[in-house]
């Protein structure tokens, strides 16, 4: 097993860079990206950096050089030949050659593209533009290096034994709910922790622990890379991306009403079982669902990403049983700002009811809370996320709306067409 605290300690760029590889990423960019590459290649999009804890400012923690060869060591890699071999030949959800052959050349071939950096305010403004199915791959690597490189600016200057004690109460934290989440007689959980992950070691030893606390019940891992070296599931469906960038898209109200169901429309063509999950959070779940076309009845099930966990389940066992679909035979997976009492709660509220899984990130993969002084390892709520595309601007609702993003006349535009009425805010941790 790899002494963590050693690495951190003798950190060199050139033995720690801190994405190893194009597939150090979240399996579902990748089930995005060949939906992307067939179905919009030619759209243009611009991702961007947006740090919704402010108090953290980056730009002072963070070295610009140091962000600058990160960034760049990113922009040389490409598949190996193992990568390549294992994303053609493996099987995913049950599916051999999930990954189509004319997707796998261009990505053979991948380069990621140029970003933009400059310091705002003690804030970082990075931006990526160009071609979607390029641009897209960006948004995980990105975030891996800024939240790492955090992890390490706090951490620099302290001693080896210092480090030690630390990453010793680190894992004794997480082992302790590994124990707590082992009483969970039928629980499901899987790693969702990439995105911002404390690092990549600490990640891989997460992933090791939940193997051997967990067993079988744990799933698998969101992270292409680590699910390769560890010969676990690889495990992922869609994120709000692509709602986000088809509505933007839609040339009159009309259209843009449709856009979320051409989504899944577009998605139905090419897969099938579990990864026939709606996530109907990106303009509101309750007006989601009441316009949905009755083939989503049918689906897999629903991942629910923002508001009250419980009332988004319930919202979907109801609309289920309307249907009529039988609920307890449908997957609910909660994903949003997991710990190991929401999940203790939420296990004891449904299961039964309907098949519930978890996808557990931040708590899990990045929980150093109150472990140095000032609090300096808190998590904090780092995204990246498609601010545009063909030039027009994109718009996210959620079901939370300290989650919403979007010029404020866009947001009003899209509430307006997606009958969006008064939510409730909930603080956004991670």
């Amino acid at each position: 097993m790899v002494d963590i605290a050693s690495r951190v300690y003798n950190h060199n760029f050139k033995i720690d860079p801190i994405v190893r590889s194009l597939i150090d990423t979240d399996f579902y960019k990748l089930l995005m990206c060949q939906s992307v590459f067939r179905n919009k290649p030619d759209t243009t999009v611009v991702f961007s950096l947006i740090n919704r804890s402010t108090k953290v400012r980056l730009a002072d923690l963070i070295d610009e050089g140091e962000l600058r060869e990160q960034l760049d060591h990113v922009r040389s890699l490409s598949l190996s030949r193992g990568e390549s071999t294992w994303l053609r030949g493996n099987t995913f959800y049950g599916k051999r050659q999930m990954f189509r052959s004319d997707f796998m050349q261009w990505f053979e071939n991948l380069r990621l593209p140029p970003y933009h950096l400059e310091k705002v305010d003690g804030q970082y403004e990075l931006t990526f533009e160009g071609a979607w199915p390029e641009v897209m791959m960006w948004e995980i690597p990105a975030l891996a290096v800024l939240m790492e490189l955090r992890s390490r600016a706090v951490l620099k200057g302290m001693g080896r034994f210092e480090l030690q004690v630390l990453y010793a109460r680190a894992m004794t934290r997480i082992w302790e709910k590994i124990e707590r989440l082992r009483q969970l007689e039928h629980l499901r959980i899987a790693d969702f922790g990439t995105r911002r992950r404390h690092g990549f070691l600490w990640q891989d030893w997460c992933v090791q622990a939940m193997q051997e606390g967990l067993g079988r019940k744990f799933t698998g891992t969101s992270n292409c890379r680590i699910a390769m070296r560890r010969d676990i599931e690889a495990i992922g469906t869609n994120a709000h991306e692509l709602p986000m960038v088809y509505s933007a898209l839609a040339d009159s109200d009309a259209e843009l009403a449709q856009a979320p169901y051409q989504v899944l429309a577009d998605w139905h063509e090419e897969h099938d079982g579990n990864l026939r999950i709606m996530l109907p959070d990106t303009y509101g779940t309750e007006g989601f669902l009441k316009r949905a076309p009755d083939w989503l009845a049918s689906w897999t099930g629903i991942r629910i990403d923002s508001g009250d966990p419980a009332t988004g389940a319930e919202t979907a066992i109801r609309w289920w049983k309307e249907r009529g679909e039988d609920p307890s035979k449908k997957l609910v997976i909660f994903s949003d700002g997991l710990d190991v009492d929401t999940i203790e709660q939420l296990y004891a509220r449904f299961h039964g009811r309907v098949k519930v899984s978890f996808g557990w990130g931040t708590l899990l993969t990045n929980d150093f809370r109150g472990l140095v002084p000032e609090d300096g390892l808190a998590p904090f709520s780092l995204v990246c996320k498609a601010i545009s595309a063909n030039g027009r601007p994109t718009v996210k609702l959620s079901d939370n709306p300290n989650k919403a993003m979007g010029p404020a006349d866009e947001i009003a535009r899209y509430k307006r067409v997606f009958g969006v009425g008064d939510q409730t805010a909930r603080d956004v941790v991670v």
